[in-house]
């Protein structure tokens, strides 16, 4: 099998909801959510290749200056880096930019996700391709959840007020990274099969910067792992040994 990995990393600029989300200094890093994803995608043993898709002439310069042949900056036309392009859009551009493997597509605004993350997804991967045909990670949700009148996860007339613990789990998709052929991007226009593995991520590696508050509070618990790191003196992974996977059939 062909167990070439490449990154597709999208950036557009224009982000509405927090300013200039990906490039503005983050936890006292210049380059911001940029450099620390495309640093720690660099630090991936197993990834060839990062494509970066902007229309962002800061993210370029960023890139240039991480200095890796590795970082391929693609120039996003304008049509699909508006507000208001569909993600099944941007997945139809895909495969026209990367080559044959296969592609993990992830997001800078995950900063918790590190190259050890990384590995670890790719790896249970290609452990699982025989049984499954892609990969999502996802977050576990159990919580009580209503749709109009009625619980949706839950009866009532068996007990009213379950322990949460007790709740069927709901998997969210966190959109920490999606894994698959690049084949399914040109026959399916999807970046999953049919039959995808869920790898499961806990709350903290799989935070998602959004909002303002999302980013100030990720600067927060970004600053709190580089001075646990400091104090053990010693290289431990940004949230090493929070992760774990699950294995869920469709």
């Amino acid at each position: 099998m062909d167990e070439v990995i490449n990154v597709f990393l999208p950036m557009r600029a224009g982000s509405q909801r927090v300013l200039k989300k990906n490039t503005r200094a983050f936890a006292n890093i210049s380059g911001g959510l940029c450099k620390i994803k495309v640093s720690q995608l660099l630090n991936c043993k197993k990834v060839n290749d990062i494509y970066v898709s902007t229309d962002d002439p800061t993210v370029i310069q960023v890139c240039n200056e991480l200095g890796s042949n590795r970082i391929k900056t693609i120039l996003r036309s304008s049509h699909l880096a508006s507000s208001s392009t569909s993600t099944d859009e941007l997945i139809k551009y895909v495969p026209e930019i990367l080559p044959k493997g296969h592609i993990l597509w992830t997001h800078v605004t995950s900063p918790f996700i590190d190259s050890q993350v990384y590995d670890r997804i790719i790896q249970t991967y290609f452990e699982n391709i025989s049984d499954f045909d892609s990969l999502m990670t996802v977050t576990k949700v159990q919580k009580f959840f209503w749709k109009g009148s009625n619980p949706i996860n839950y009866d009532r007339d068996l007990e009213k007020w379950p322990r949460t613990q007790t709740l069927e789990p709901v998997w969210e998709v966190n959109s920490g990274a999606f894994l698959a052929s690049r084949d399914f991007y040109l026959n399916r226009s999807d970046r999953i099969g049919e039959k995808p593995y869920l790898y499961e991520l806990s709350q903290e590696i799989a935070f998602d910067i959004d909002w303002p508050m999302d980013f100030k509070l990720a600067e927060l618990l970004y600053k709190m792992k580089l001075n646990e790191v400091d104090m053990k003196s010693e290289p431990v992974s940004i949230g090493k040994g929070l992760s774990k996977s699950v294995k869920m059939s469709k």
